[in-house]
């Protein structure tokens, strides 16, 4: 075959010109010893370094950051998500086996088609690899659909059905922060406990409301508690007065506010307004973020019960992180949007000690190790994909015991996280049978 030209020939070999080139007869090469010594180590090296072995489709790592950033639900995820998103990417480093992490962000405006959509594209043309955050459950469980469909990974934060780990659980999709049965337990057992016996739900007229109501009336009931009706008011509804006179007229010891914002603080201020309180029933939150609170005021909002997974000013680690949230976006964090940087860091430590961001081989190597952060106490990812972990019970205090600014909740209890999310559905079918 020709020699190129250019390459001189060694000593004491003929070639045979061929114009101005030369050919080179084949000689089988000599290997001394210390060269076969260099070769095997460094090819035990490559074959040992996880940087070698990594396999990053399309030479990034890119998640998006679904959320509402500009409607009802904008305050409690929305930019905060994004933020969050990037402080876990930009702590990580930036890169992930030797390429880069970028971050992007959509508004799904907490409509299903607008979310899937959007999902759609991610996953299709823009090589999203993860998407987090999306509120609602509706919206939600159509991301889910179109992750099942392109076999991408999705992890939820401020979707709360535990239909999402149940019936519709997914060897893609995960659920990192809370579901409604862990906020009843919570929540509903706490007030029963304490002569709550009786209740009447004011429940916002979707998925996630219907679950809570149903996970909270069966924690209700089998702790020996009654429930008289509900009412269910459409999400965003501008006047609830209707809704909160029906609740009266139940004489219920206890309404309970299966919802999230905005429908859920704007039935706290009505309640108040038509002397819920003064009348002697109690109302309760199964679901209330601290921006809500914030946003309400202590005066309306005092000793108002609730379960959170995350509270800012709980001890030294989630007081150092909160701050440095704080300091970007002039408000302490919800439990979503702290769940949010735990999720993205565990998912960038998952690509690099699995080599690669397949998919599924990522979401297993993320079940592997227990998750101790910040945010999760106790915390593993179990084989349904819901992330299990300690939540707290706290009551919201009164004007004259806060201290400082943002100085919100007194905590009563910890519970556990076996005992807040229960065992596996059975009818997931990732779950052993």
């Amino acid at each position: 075959m020709p020699w190129g030209c250019g390459f001189p020939a060694s000593p004491g070999l003929q070639v045979k010109q061929y114009g101005q080139c030369a050919e080179r007869p084949w000689r089988t090469p000599v290997i001394s010893a210390r060269d076969t010594f260099v070769l095997a180590a460094f090819a035990a090296a490559m074959l040992s370094s996880p940087a070698a072995l990594g396999q990053i489709s399309d030479n990034v790592v890119k998640i998006g950051v679904l959320t509402d950033m500009n409607g009802p639900a904008s305050t409690p995820t929305g930019e905060g998500s994004v933020t969050a998103a990037q402080m876990a990417v930009d702590d990580f480093g930036g890169t992930v086996l030797g390429k880069p992490v970028t971050v992007i962000s959509g508004d799904e405006q907490l409509k299903a088609d607008i979310g899937a959509a959007i999902a759609r594209r991610w996953y299709d043309t823009e090589q999203v690899d993860l998407i987090v955050d999306v509120p609602v459950s509706a919206v939600g469980l159509a991301v889910q659909n179109v992750a099942n469909e392109k076999q991408k990974l999705f992890i939820t934060h401020s979707t709360g059905t535990a239909d999402f780990h149940g019936k519709f659980c997914s060897p893609y999709a995960m659920q990192w922060v809370f579901d409604t049965r862990a906020l009843a337990v919570g929540t509903a057992q706490a007030v029963v406990k304490r002569g709550g016996d009786s209740w009447f739900f004011i429940t916002d007229d979707y998925a996630f409301g219907h679950s809570l109501e149903k996970d909270a009336s069966a924690v209700i009931i089998k702790n020996g508690g009654k429930v008289l009706g509900s009412v269910r008011p459409p999400l965003a509804t501008p006047d609830l007065s209707s809704f909160i006179l029906q609740a009266q007229a139940s004489r219920a010891k206890i309404i309970g506010i299966a919802g999230g914002p905005p429908n859920n603080m704007n039935e706290i201020k009505t309640g108040a307004e038509f002397g819920v309180f003064k009348g002697g029933q109690q109302m309760a939150a199964l679901l209330a973020l601290i921006t809500d609170i914030h946003a309400l005021g202590l005066p309306a909002a005092q000793g108002l019960l609730l379960t959170t997974s995350f509270y800012w000013d709980m001890d030294d680690k989630t007081r150092e992180w909160s701050k440095r949230y704080f300091a970007k976006m002039n408000r302490m964090p919800t439990m979503w949007q702290a769940g949010v940087y735990s999720s993205v860091m565990s998912y960038l430590n998952a690509v690099k000690d699995s080599g690669t961001d397949e998919p599924l081989k990522v979401a297993a190597k993320m079940r592997e190790k227990p998750i101790e952060d910040f945010f999760a106490r106790n915390g593993r990812l179990r084989e349904d994909n819901l992330m299990v972990h300690d939540l707290v019970l706290v009551e919201v205090k009164k004007p004259e015991e806060s201290k400082y600014p943002w100085d919100y909740y007194k905590i009563l209890a910890t519970i556990s996280g076996e005992e807040a999310f229960g065992p596996p559905d059975p009818a997931c079918p990732l779950v052993t049978k």
